[in-house]
């Protein structure tokens, strides 16, 4: 894969997107000494690139009720588990993030949901394609 070209410039911009995505391209601009103009055009020559890929929101899950948190490793029973363990994953509203992963296990789940019940019924159903170590978030320190 072709590492895309980008500037000093184009990191500023980058670095400042990251820490809040939803500054304006004016407020940007003057930080990196562009018009609001230019900025939007090099956002969209990154996201062209597909040095952007997206948005996103930081959010406090504990607000809305999401107080089971848990990082789960899943182990699958066999090689042929690897496409209906990926459709599963995606019907699973809990599941807020997935990797695939070398070393140990297979794949690696953040899921939050509000109740221990809930988080259990998952792991249930998860039971069809392998096994898993689940380790529990006591508070976020980073």
């Amino acid at each position: 894969m072709e590492q895309a070209a980008i500037d000093n410039t184009d990191l500023l911009i980058l670095r400042q997107l990251i820490g809040n995505s939803a500054l304006t391209h004016k407020e940007i601009g003057q930080v990196v000494h562009l018009t609001g103009q230019a900025v939007g055009a090099r956002i969209r020559r990154l996201q062209d690139l597909g040095v952007i890929t997206g948005y996103s929101v930081n959010w406090d899950p504990e607000k809305l009720g999401l107080h089971v948190h848990a990082l789960v490793t899943v182990f699958l029973n066999s090689s042929t588990q690897h496409k209906p363990f990926l459709e599963f994953l995606q019907e699973e509203t809990e599941i807020e993030e997935a990797y695939r992963v070398g070393g140990e296990g297979c794949y690696w789940m953040r899921v939050r949901t509000d109740r221990p019940d809930k988080l259990n019924a998952l792991l249930d159903r998860l039971l069809k394609y392998g096994n898993y170590k689940i380790s529990l978030s006591i508070g976020r320190v980073k």
